[in-house]
């Protein structure tokens, strides 16, 4: 009789044991489910990414709101409005000026989940990041990660510094390679076609110590060697996508690289490049380029620390939201090796380039520059033009 209320009691025991695990586990997996202070705008997000805009615009968070009540109204894309954008303009114009890099927002949906970022109303309230810096060390080691994948750019032993933008880059550049109080100040000069933002951006932040001398066929064959020349190259070019090299030598010329394009969707990548500054952005890489974010490969110490100065001067460094959300869009680049990405933005510009040759070629009055298939080191193959 003792040993049977002794089993008893045992199997009583071993039963409210395995009710007390299954109920803590029961509960992990249904909190696991439940969203605290995230659910609201979870919510609101995946609200507003649910409207309709006729596949011809988009409504965005931070959109209009005609009614405080109701979500924000579709924004429509050009040459199409009603509040669905449903309606076309017949006699709409197509303006070419603009280089928004929408192709990839297909892409971007796709991977909705994986690519989106919900920031907390406390994150990163200081200047700084724990070690006094202004740039994630995250986001650095996975910016030299994703140049390592792709073989576009040797980041080994460089400098990284961090900008609103390339564009934010471009004038730090030109400020580190001029020579402080120099009799002869530096002229800054590019090839033709150049990026207008070169020229403009020049010479409204023109000092004493430089300014815009124009194209570099005017000092091809100059013989002054007390004159500083710095000469930006775009390669792959911007607006005619070549890849171009240097035109300028000697001991009072250096040189900026902008190498924005020189991602596989857009050349076909022939070897690393290892040049003195080299600058890139994610609205290249990634397409968001309202996100203004770039970076600088820089190998001498000197002109990285000139740079940061005039970064710090001038802005106390990236957002950190925007860093934030950088890390996480490269991550999913990475997360693929980048062949998802790399292969939907080579397809889609690669046939928007045969449709553009396609209706040119009826045209008397237009042309466009012949571009030869290349062999691609990222995509190990001879691949076709997609400017």
């Amino acid at each position: 009789m003792g040993n049977q209320k002794s089993l008893k009691l045992v199997l009583v025991v071993m039963l409210v044991s395995f009710l007390t695990l299954n109920s803590f586990v029961i509960f992990k997996v249904f909190a696991s489910d439940q969203l605290s202070w995230s659910r609201r705008a979870a919510e609101e997000a995946e609200e507003v990414a649910a409207i309709s805009c006729s596949g011809h615009g988009r409504v965005y968070l931070d959109g209009v709101r005609v009614d405080a009540d109701k979500p924000p109204i579709c924004e429509c894309n050009a040459c199409f409005v009603g509040p669905d954008c449903s309606q076309s303009l017949p006699d709409c114009i197509a303006d070419a000026d603009s280089g928004n890099p929408l192709f990839l927002e297909p892409f971007w949906m796709r991977n909705a989940e994986s690519s989106a970022v919900l920031t907390a109303g406390w994150h990163r309230l200081g200047y700084s990041f724990s070690d006094g810096s202004y740039i994630s060390e995250e986001l650095e080691k996975h910016i030299r990660q994703v140049h390592d994948i792709v073989g576009n750019a040797v980041t080994q032993g460089r400098y990284i510094i961090f900008g609103v933008g390339s564009t934010h880059l471009l004038n730090a550049a030109v400020h580190a390679l001029s020579l402080q109080n120099s009799s002869s100040p530096a002229k800054v000069v590019a090839s033709i076609p150049y990026y207008p933002t070169y020229k403009q951006q020049t010479e409204y932040f023109s000092t004493k110590d430089y300014y815009f001398g124009g194209d570099v066929s005017l000092w091809r064959n100059n013989s002054d060697d007390t004159t500083n020349l710095i000469e930006f190259v775009t390669s792959p070019n911007n607006p005619d996508g070549q890849l171009k090299k240097a035109v300028l030598h000697g001991p009072n010329v250096k040189h900026i690289y902008d190498r924005v394009y020189y991602w596989p969707h857009f050349t076909a990548i022939s070897a690393r490049a290892d040049e003195d500054i080299m600058l890139f952005s994610i609205s290249k890489l990634t397409g968001h380029a309202g996100s203004r974010f770039g970076w600088a490969v820089v190998k001498d110490e000197n002109v990285f620390q000139r740079m940061s100065t005039h970064m710090t001067r001038s802005t106390l460094g990236v957002s950190r939201d925007t860093q934030l959300r950088a890390l996480q869009l490269i991550k999913e680049v990475i997360s693929q090796r980048g062949k998802e990405i790399f292969d939907f933005g080579y397809r889609t510009l690669s046939n928007r380039w045969e449709m553009l040759n396609e209706t040119l070629s009826i045209s008397t009055r237009f042309t466009l520059q012949e571009i030869g298939a290349q062999y691609c080191n990222y995509f190990h193959k001879i691949r076709g033009p997609s400017p």
